[in-house]
């Protein structure tokens, strides 16, 4: 059975940072059409913070999720840093303690995160928001893992229906939060959050997968 270490795994939580960091302008771009445009500095404030505090200690992937929330939840604006904060602690709480991450775990952190940001937040599938992200990549992990194939393809087809899931924002209209004052408008359009969510799942678990064994 495919595991990745807890212990040594902290440093995918940097690699996630760097990609924030480097898509700043980006993220901004594409909130700036149907949002106010700071979603690619928050986060990459936020998540630029997190690494400052992280590189050069070799922290478990827990400790390193818990810290990453916590300013995400504490030190940034915007609605985006609660959503996140709450699912990168829930994440760290999941696996604190657990050695070796396998599918099961890894699927019930998830379950775990996303269970956090609707508990807080009113968006389901089709509101044009982060959910279209994350839902169907979790739905395609479990899919995969049910169907008996490895650790390594399900993160892989997790990967693949985040960036679907991510894609389709494009043909949604949005019905939550500032973008949804703009109706129709907001047609044609990649949704921040959306967009921001595919590149953390990504990393988390292409991380995940590298260092499997």
């Amino acid at each position: 059975m495919q595991t990745f270490d807890n212990a040594s795994s902290g440093a995918i939580v940097l690699s996630m940072a760097e990609r924030i960091v480097e898509n700043r302008a980006y993220l901004s771009e594409i909130d700036g059409k149907i949002g106010d445009g700071d979603h690619g500095v928050n986060m990459a404030k936020g998540f630029g913070m997190a690494a400052e505090r992280l590189k050069g200690k070799d922290v478990a992937l827990a400790e390193s999720l818990d810290t990453l929330g916590t300013v995400l939840m504490t030190e940034i604006g915007g609605s985006m840093g609660p959503l996140y904060g709450v699912m990168f602690t829930e994440f760290a709480e999941t696996i604190q303690g657990t050695e070796k991450i396998d599918a099961a775990a890894y699927s019930k952190m998830l379950h775990a995160g996303l269970a956090g940001i609707q508990a807080i937040g009113f968006a389901k599938v089709g509101d044009k928001t982060l959910i279209d992200t994350f839902v169907p990549a979790i739905e395609a992990f479990d899919k995969t893992t049910a169907e008996g194939k490895s650790f390594g393809e399900a993160l892989e087809a997790l990967v693949v229906a985040a960036e679907t899931g991510r894609d389709s924002t494009i043909n949604l209209v949005a019905k939550i939060g500032r973008a949804s004052r703009l109706g129709e408008r907001s047609l044609g359009v990649l949704d921040a959050g959306a967009t921001s969510c595919a590149i953390i799942l990504k990393e988390l678990s292409d991380g995940a997968r590298a260092r499997l064994a």
